[in-house]
């Protein structure tokens, strides 16, 4: 199988230089994006670590939370349930921003989620159940969970498809582009030296003429 060059190049010494040059900083970006992978695929790993914990724990405080709510509707019975959720007042405020993790912009997600009184809530003491209460704190801290779960995965999908990205241009550049510039290297400086062979011998021949 025949060695892959940069097509179009004039074997000269011009281009051998920058040729050259060119090589070294594909050599050195080669260099860099695979510190920069190696560096996302730790801090990928790290924060995949976190999404366990946190999804057992939105799992759990969800849990809780149906528990403490089907036990309210047995006491109070559906229709007081519901009414008492119709007068519930919105109770998250959320501000999304964004950091950087290796280059990577991902969101930073802030949110004001805080556990009640009945009063703040908006349903009254009367004809509700004390599970109720206990199924209302449980869904107020599940919001928050979910919040920081929802900043978790996609941070881990916004560093996956980096690395994806780095990874296709780490290859191109071990695997296509610096091989055609060291080939393509080799090749002019293979045909500089066969001119300079053939130059010694025209001259060789033209000195020996003009000896004659």
């Amino acid at each position: 199988m025949a060695q892959e060059m940069i097509e179009g190049v004039n074997p000269t010494r011009m281009e051998l230089l920058k040729l050259k040059d060119r090589e070294k900083l594909a050599i050195k970006g080669h260099g860099l994006l695979k510190e920069k992978r190696n560096a996302l695929i730790m801090e990928f790993f790290n924060i995949l670590e976190r999404v366990k914990g946190s999804r057992e724990n939105v799992e759990n405080k969800l849990q809780e939370a149906f528990e403490d709510l089907t036990a309210a509707q047995i006491v109070m019975g559906d229709l007081a349930v519901k009414k008492a959720a119709m007068s519930v007042k919105e109770s998250v405020n959320v501000d999304i921003d964004s950091r950087s993790v290796m280059g990577v912009v991902v969101p930073l997600i802030d949110s004001e989620t805080s556990q009640r009184t009945i009063v703040e809530r908006g349903y009254g003491f009367m004809d509700t159940s004390a599970k109720l209460d206990e199924a209302a704190g449980n869904f107020e801290e599940s919001i928050k969970l979910i919040l920081e779960l929802a900043e978790i995965e996609k941070t881990i999908i916004l560093l996956a498809a980096e690395i994806e990205s780095t990874k296709r241009r780490v290859n191109a550049l071990e695997h296509i582009i610096i091989p055609r510039l060291e080939n393509t290297v080799k090749y002019i400086e293979m045909r500089l030296e066969e001119m300079e062979r053939e130059n010694f011998v025209r001259l060789k021949i033209i000195k020996k003429a003009m000896g004659n």
